[in-house]
């Protein structure tokens, strides 16, 4: 007789709002809304037909049914999710899965990705691009790119460079208005900027003693290197990471209208797990890495 097992969407709701404490928490982790996974958890207990968890002014609290189920779909999945790593490892020596933001993929890594290869042509390297922080015990990624103030605790972390602000933009934006002379004309002119790097134009500002220009206005986007492009198609001025966008002014594709560079506490760090020796691939590319970056200084 087949098995009668529960619909996986709904445990695996269930298991994350158990894990997480809360609906919300659990949505933001699945990428779906909270209603979906209250739904799920509804689902589950009405299949089982066994109250799991109860929903409190406070979140969400297990009933003693639900804990000890919650804990059991805990444990399977970290098997399954332990051999899933095991079989995506055993015929893929040779690749290196890489996690790092949107705009340093598209803005540095890419452009320089040739030279990497052509240096280790026995090395596929898969590039996923993700905001989030990463979580090696869940996530089948070798290395990661970290952006923040801080290091990330108990990984190795090897810092990359630091982060220098100005505004860019494209020279034809002026043809028929007049560049900002000072940083106050900015008021003049549409920003553009990453919704998340909300903080880049305020800092630079405060930096340069404005008040009169509104750092949270203009047009957002969901990255920087989207709104690179719209300052290169001369919608306006980008808040800019200079790493980001050196190639452009040596180009001449874009230009910077304001001297004042901004230095910021943040930085980029090369991520990988500290708790084991790393393997050749992960050391093949940090040394790279680290020679491109001095070769750019």
């Amino acid at each position: 007789m087949a098995r009668r097992l529960p619909p996986l969407n709904a445990l695996r709701a269930f298991e994350a709002t158990a894990r997480n404490g809360s609906l919300t928490r659990a949505a933001q982790e699945l990428l779906v809304t909270q209603g979906a996974v209250s739904r799920h958890v509804l689902q589950l207990e009405n299949w089982l037909g066994v109250q799991l968890c109860v929903r409190t002014r406070r979140g969400i609290e297990m009933t003693p049914g639900g804990a000890a189920y919650a804990m059991a779909l805990r444990v399977a999945f970290d098997q399954i999710e332990e051999q899933t790593r095991q079989l995506w490892s055993s015929p893929d020596k040779n690749t290196l899965r890489v996690k790092l933001p949107p705009t340093f993929a598209i803005r540095w890594l890419v452009p320089r990705l040739a030279r990497f290869h052509a240096l280790h042509r026995h090395i596929d390297v898969q590039i996923t691009t993700s905001h989030q922080t990463i979580d090696f015990d869940r996530e089948d990624i070798d290395v990661c790119i970290h952006s923040g103030a801080m290091p990330l605790p108990g990984l190795t972390c090897r810092r990359l460079f630091g982060e220098v602000l100005l505004p860019v933009c494209s020279p034809g934006l002026f043809k028929t208005v007049a560049p900002p002379a000072r940083p106050s004309d900015l008021a003049n002119h549409v920003l553009l900027s990453s919704t998340h790097r909300s903080e880049d134009w305020p800092t630079w500002l405060n930096a340069a003693n404005v008040e009169t220009v509104d750092g949270h206005g203009g047009l957002k986007f969901d990255n920087s290197a989207l709104a690179y492009q719209a300052a290169i198609d001369e919608v306006g001025i980008v808040m800019a990471q200079l790493a980001f966008v050196e190639d452009d002014l040596r180009s001449g594709r874009l230009m910077a209208p304001l001297d004042l560079r901004v230095r910021t506490t943040s930085a980029y760090y090369l991520v990988y797990p500290g708790s084991r020796k790393p393997p050749p691939l992960t050391l093949a590319f940090e040394k790279w890495l680290l020679q491109e970056i001095e070769q750019s200084d």
